[in-house]
């Protein structure tokens, strides 16, 4: 089964410990996504009924919120549990790691929108990602930083409102 596949997935990136709060997150994510695939709505309402129960649970205990609807890639990680809020319109690629206090969503309530997140995204603890913006691959957004623009590739973004700063690069080798 796809979930049980997914669980040991997150399980794995979360190093075999299962009594991490972020883990527990992701098992009523992937339980919520799960219920979806099944066809028949008579079968499927008491596990909706499941989910937004233990949806609510979770994000009582650990204090963070990602909706079932936000895609995420495999190895997503939520490092550090408490005052995690993600919109259900974000979007998150491979290997994205989020510490305590991090907000994706929306700019404003009239747009329905929030980030779109790249691969290899490293997201420090305060940091809120706002609008509708893309963050590239290999980015890492310093603490507490306020980011409402897109962010290219290769990047650092810091500050209030966030400065985009391109990463070095190792020089390529002479021949």
């Amino acid at each position: 089964m796809k979930l049980f596949c997914n669980l040991k997935k997150d399980l794995a990136a979360y190093h075999g410990v299962w009594s991490s709060q972020g883990f527990w997150v992701m098992i009523v994510y992937r339980f919520g996504r799960w219920r979806y695939t099944i066809a028949s709505d008579m079968v499927r309402k008491p596990f909706s009924l499941l989910y937004r129960f233990s949806y609510k649970i979770v994000q009582i205990i650990t204090g963070i919120e990602l909706p079932c609807e936000v895609p995420v890639g495999e190895n997503f990680r939520i490092d550090h549990f408490g005052d995690i809020i993600i919109s259900g319109y974000a979007s998150f690629g491979e290997n994205c790691i989020i510490r305590n206090g991090v907000t994706v969503g929306l700019k404003n309530i009239k747009e329905k929108a929030a980030p779109a997140i790249g691969n290899n995204v490293n997201i420090g603890a305060g940091a809120k990602i706002l609008g509708n913006i893309t963050i590239g691959n290999n980015v890492d957004i310093g603490a507490n930083s306020v980011v409402i623009s897109s962010v290219p590739d290769n990047s650092l973004a810091v500050g209030i409102p966030a400065r985009i700063i391109p990463k070095k690069t190792a020089p390529s080798p002479q021949h």
